[in-house]
């Protein structure tokens, strides 16, 4: 069983920028993809980043050029940097987990997931 813990979101004008974290307790990090998603009040959960163990990356193209994902095996810990941030990236942030090495796009390839930190940013 894996657990994830988000952290970092919060209330930002628009142009500013926060940093998301999502702390994993699990012994083989090495052995999971992680992603983040966001879902917007209403909508279905959407794919943002992901990154395999050895630091592959994709993004969504909404949020390429403004966010980066990276991750930390040492500490479990996967981060999202959200730049110039857009109102319309407020929403719901999970982290989640995929047993593995390949990232993926899809929601349902995923394993486990946090309960997620909210983002707001308003005009």
């Amino acid at each position: 069983q894996v657990q994830l813990l988000e952290s970092g979101g919060g209330l930002v004008q628009a142009g500013g920028s926060l940093r998301l974290s999502c702390a994993a307790s699990v012994r083989t990090f090495s052995r999971y993809a992680m992603g983040w998603f966001r879902q917007a009040p209403g909508k279905e959960r959407d794919f943002v980043a992901a990154i395999t163990y050895i630091g592959i990356t994709k993004y969504a193209d909404s949020v390429k050029g403004r966010f980066t994902i990276s991750r930390d095996n040492i500490k479990n810990t996967v981060y999202l940097q959200m730049n110039n941030l857009k109102p319309e990236d407020t929403a719901l942030y999970y982290c989640a987990a995929r047993q593995m090495f390949a990232l993926s796009t899809t929601a349902s390839d995923y394993d486990f997931w946090g309960q997620g930190t909210q983002v707001t940013v308003y005009s």
